[in-house]
């Protein structure tokens, strides 16, 4: 994929607001400029007291009432769909985006698009349910599926915590519950073991090209910004004031990174000429190093169940005597 393409498809995401609430495991804490790198930032928020049992409130405060345990669900993000399925709700899934390429099952079910979902394929799989991200589903067809009485519940994550309280609501809406609290609880262990054994390390600072032209990346109110931290390091963009902001070079060489880290793959990675431009740049750390770091795009941005192997892929990078021993410990 080309420069202009890429950004295209980057420029159709709506920003995200800043990260609310408190930081976890002890980590610290435009508009339009994302939409494709930026795909996987979708889950939701936590269970709302004083709602009746099978009443859930999504992220935009809308009351969804489901009478029954849906089962035909549509999936309109590729970490809505791996959410799903690590639940063990994949048969109860008939419908995900043209993106939706983990797991391998996923692969088989009807597609519907992504950013701009075909109405026709969506009504003809007959859904009971549908789940889509905040920032990729139009108004239009909102409205159109809430005309015909089709539940739409919309995710809007800003954390790590996010994540998985959103995994366990999933549960609770597709009668999964012992699933989705076994999947959250292994998570927080394989995090709480990198955490422990990172406390008290030096924390090299580490830029995330998220973007090249203009520079993009994550900042405070981005979970990307939270695995960083997590995972050992420091943020360059930590003192930004929004969660994907753009840098110039100025900043870049302020800051001094020591590492660079790009996202690899097939529809949001940074081509090898595009980082090797950096290298023009010799008085950075992570040019004189050579520390430039890649990490796969499809793990990295989708906030979903894989986010704990993003995570010990950071950690494998940046404190490589750490990782084994936390598995060992799960």
């Amino acid at each position: 994929m080309n420069r202009s393409s890429r950004l295209a498809l980057i420029l159709m995401v709506a920003l995200l607001a800043c990260m609310a609430g408190a930081p976890l495991w002890g980590a610290s804490d435009s508009s339009k400029t994302m939409k494709r790198r930026q795909q996987g930032i979708l889950t939701g928020m936590p269970f709302m007291a004083n709602v009746a049992p099978r009443t859930f409130v999504d992220d935009l405060g809308r009351k969804t009432y489901l009478a029954k345990v849906p089962k035909r669900i549509v999936s309109l993000a590729p970490s809505i769909t791996e959410m799903l399925f690590a639940i063990g709700a994949g048969e109860s899934v008939v419908g995900v985006t043209e993106f939706c390429n983990y797991p391998p099952e996923a692969l088989d079910k009807p597609k519907v698009g992504y950013a701009q979902p075909n109405l026709e394929a969506l009504l003809a799989l007959q859904p009971e349910l549908v789940v889509a991200p905040k920032s990729f589903l139009r108004v239009d067809l909102l409205e159109r599926l809430e005309q015909l009485k089709i539940p739409v519940f919309l995710f809007d994550p800003k954390s790590v915590e996010d994540i998985l309280a959103h995994i366990q609501l999933l549960g609770r809406m597709v009668g999964r519950v012992p699933e989705s609290i076994k999947v959250t609880e292994r998570i927080r262990k394989r995090i709480t073991a990198l955490s422990e054994q990172l406390s008290g390390r030096p924390r090299p600072v580490l830029l995330f090209v998220l973007n090249t032209d203009p520079l993009i990346t994550v900042g405070p109110g981005s979970y990307i910004h939270q695995l960083i931290e997590l995972a050992g390091a420091r943020n360059a963009a930590e003192q930004a004031a929004m969660p994907y902001p753009r840098l110039n070079i100025e900043e870049v060489l302020r800051q001094n990174p020591e590492f660079l880290l790009f996202p690899a793959g097939q529809f949001e990675g940074i081509p090898q000429a595009e980082q090797d431009q950096w290298r023009r740049w010799t008085s950075l750390e992570a040019v004189k190093r050579n520390q430039f770091i890649q990490v796969d795009s499809d793990v990295l941005n989708r906030p979903g169940p894989r986010v704990i192997d993003a995570l010990e892929a950071l950690v494998t990078i940046l404190h490589p005597d750490v990782v084994q021993p936390a598995r060992q410990e799960e």
